[in-house]
């Protein structure tokens, strides 16, 4: 667009016409950003701020008065900030290559300053330390032309054809030689006992090479003879594994042969023999079952005819007494003492009649058990006591 200026990203641009800058500068500064400029009325400028490199060159007479020839490099640019531009704006602007010249007369000066102050050994020793103090004694300098140093690097240092720095160095450098030779030494004792015993464990394998080689010499020549020896010892240990064998398999097969039999014969002649015995434990039950009811019918049926016959038997009793000569002493009671007795003998014949016939079904009664038991007696003549006083019966 007409009249619109801007700078580049590492330049400042410098205004000038119109109303003044910071600090009563006769431009203004932009950076970062375009601005509108009046054509004829305003003028345009621009400062680089891009980095810088100056080199710098220079004999310096050290404290001890031995000239070292000095080179040094130092990295500067223009400051960002407003007034390190305006500085440096109204001092190079026109001329912007005087600031590399500038810049390495300033260190060049200082330089010397800080060497003349300085040995030979701390200078070579300390090149950090002689070069931090340059960049602060320039620092003040610096500014002033609005200028900033981002580094200072020393080169090299050199004495010439004095031959100090080489003379400082003598020393170290016998030292190195000589730590070099013992090192080297060192390394020569080492390679040769490395050898001698690599020497010492060749010498050694050959040695145990050899004993092994014996050692398995005899051991095949062992193994030889005791091949030859053992052809017909080996075949009888042969034939007698095989002997062996085959009676290890005979006793097998009458081990399986036995457990065949019991499977095939024992076992089903004990369970027909426990199957018949279980068929004659229950036919027995069966008929003891039986012959206990029918006894126990046949007492009943028994019981139930001396039952019927008990009063023919009590009046068969009854009958001889019919002829009989009967004092009664004690009235009507001896007469129902007479005719309980009569009843109890009829009871007593049935009784003993009952058991008789269950000892013959036990088999373990006698027949003299029964004696107590019989027919009242009933004789003419013969006394019958009760319990009020005698009866004659006559």
């Amino acid at each position: 667009m007409f009249g619109y200026r801007v700078p580049a990203p590492d330049e400042a641009m410098l205004i000038s016409g119109g109303r003044r800058g910071l600090g009563g500068a006769p431009f203004r500064v932009v950076t970062g950003h375009g601005k509108f400029v009046i054509p004829f009325f305003r003028k345009t400028r621009f400062l680089s701020l891009a980095m810088c490199e100056s080199e710098v060159t220079e004999t310096c007479v050290t404290k001890q008065g031995i000239s070292l020839h000095v080179r040094a490099v130092i990295a500067f640019k223009v400051g960002n900030d407003q007034e390190s531009i305006i500085n440096a704006g109204q001092r190079f602007l026109s001329d912007q290559e005087q600031m590399s010249v500038l810049t390495g007369r300033i260190f060049a000066g200082h330089l010397r300053a800080i060497i003349g102050s300085m040995t030979v050994e701390e200078i070579v020793t300390e090149r950090q330390k002689l070069a931090a103090e340059v960049l602060d004694t320039s620092k003040v300098e610096m500014a002033k032309i609005g200028l900033i140093v981002d580094s200072l690097q020393i080169q090299s240092i050199d004495d010439g054809d004095t031959g100090y720095i080489a003379a400082m160095s003598a020393p170290h450098k016998a030292a190195i030689q000589r730590q070099a030779q013992i090192a080297q030494a060192q390394a020569t004792q080492a390679s040769a006992e490395a050898e001698q015993a690599a020497a010492r464990k060749q010498a050694e394998y050959a040695r145990q090479t050899a004993v092994v080689q014996a050692e398995y010499s005899a051991e095949v020549d062992r193994a030889q003879a005791q091949a030859s020896q053992a052809g017909p010892l080996a075949q009888a240990h042969a034939q007698q594994e095989v002997l062996d064998a085959q009676t290890e398999l005979a006793q097998r097969q009458a081990q399986l042969r036995q457990q065949q039999l019991v499977a095939e014969v024992v076992k089903p002649a004990e369970a027909e023999a426990e199957r018949v015995r279980i068929l004659a434990a229950a036919e027995a039950q069966r008929m003891k079952i039986q012959a206990e009811a029918a006894a126990s019918y046949d007492r009943v049926a028994l019981d139930r005819m001396l039952i019927d016959q008990l009063p023919q038997i009590v009046k068969e009793a009854a009958g001889g007494l019919a002829g009989a000569n009967v004092n009664v002493l004690n009235g009507a009671d001896g007469l129902g003492e007479i005719a309980a007795g009569l009843v109890s003998q009829g009871l007593t014949i049935l009784d003993s009649v009952r058991q008789n016939l269950g000892g013959q079904d036990a088999g373990d009664r006698r027949p003299e058990e029964n004696k107590g038991n019989g027919l009242l007696q009933l004789r003419s003549g013969k006394e019958r006591t009760s319990d009020d006083g005698p009866v004659n019966m006559d």
